[in-house]
């Protein structure tokens, strides 16, 4: 069975979304490696021929499983730039999500890094996947930096990201609240540090946030998580 997607006028194939669904809550929570065809086909209620009509195997699968959590990070993340939100309010929301998505319940790291982990070969496509969003992000927070003032913006997009990366890991292995806390903690540090570093240049009005508002406590960004949907 098929849908149209809303605004597009695609056809959207029913049974692709359910399996893409179900490898993405399976992958999540125990491993792409671990989880074979037949468990994904059993699971989503599908028949071998249907898997194959859409994918070619569990490699192109795992790459549109990290391709679908890239997408949906973008969407919520583009929602909030595209109705001119702070700079800073985006990278403080962003954080927060975070910390909402370290502290639920069925938490198991970031998607990202623990893909990467099972395919560390920088030429297989699952980890070229990871690589793309991670150069997506880390150009994203950047220019959120650059908006706050240019000056070290590519140092402080990479210390955020650094810092997420530490944050998402040690959620998992060690106590999440105080992961989430350490995170925000060190989120406002940088920002901090970073509109600091524009007063200091030149305390012209040209070095304020580019969008003209006063700095905002935290944009919501919703569904800006590591993981994929329902995980």
């Amino acid at each position: 069975m098929t849908r149209t997607e809303a605004g597009t006028g695609r056809r959207v194939s029913e049974a692709r979304e359910r399996l893409l669904k179900t490898a993405g809550q399976l992958f999540y929570a125990e491993g792409i490696n671990t989880v074979g065809v037949d468990r994904l086909v059993a699971e989503a209620k599908i028949t071998n021929a249907t898997f194959y009509r859409h994918f070619r195997g569990k490699e192109d699968l795992a790459v549109a499983y990290i391709e679908s959590v890239d997408q949906a990070i973008r969407a919520q993340i583009g929602s909030l730039t595209a109705a001119d939100a702070p700079a800073d309010g985006i990278l403080r929301g962003i954080g927060a999500s975070l910390v909402e998505q370290i502290r639920s319940p069925g938490y198991r790291g970031c998607a990202f890094l623990n893909a990467a982990a099972e395919f560390p070969a920088p030429g297989h496509p699952v980890h070229q996947a990871v690589v793309r969003h991670r150069a997506w992000f880390l150009e994203t927070v950047t220019g959120l930096f650059a908006e706050i003032t240019e000056d070290s913006a590519d140092h402080a997009g990479r210390h955020f990201v650094m810092l997420r990366d530490g944050a998402m890991s040690a959620g998992y292995l060690g106590d999440p609240v105080l992961a989430g806390e350490t995170l925000l903690r060190g989120i406002e540090g940088l920002l901090r540090i970073h509109s600091a570093r524009g007063l200091d240049e030149d305390a012209a009005p040209a070095h304020a946030p580019a969008s003209g508002r006063a700095p905002s406590a935290a944009a919501t960004v919703s569904g800006a998580e590591c993981s994929p949907p329902g995980a």
